[in-house]
């Protein structure tokens, strides 16, 4: 059976969560004086130099509002347990 493609919207926030990671461990390693983690290479130096920066400036009502509007399992809600009819034990 050949491996499912992930969806685009799926893609897009495994990269996005990636990248934002990777600028965390930066700012970490630079506050602790550890060794930081290898500079972005190809269409990651985007991610890091244009993605990241803007992620941080926008309102937080902002990204929450771009969240919601993406389907993924950040969606998905609790349901309501069900109700017992008597005594547990």
């Amino acid at each position: 059976m050949p491996p499912v493609r992930a969806s685009f919207a799926r893609r897009l926030r495994e990269v996005s969560e990636r990248q934002l990671m990777v600028a965390a461990q930066r700012d970490v390693c630079g506050r602790y004086g550890t060794a930081p983690p290898p500079p972005p290479r190809g269409v990651d130096r985007f991610w890091q130099r244009v993605y990241v920066p803007v992620y941080h400036r926008l309102p937080w009502k902002l990204r929450a509002t771009v969240m919601r509007a993406m389907p993924g399992s950040h969606r998905r809600t609790w349901h309501r347990p069900d109700e017992g009819s008597g005594p547990a034990v």
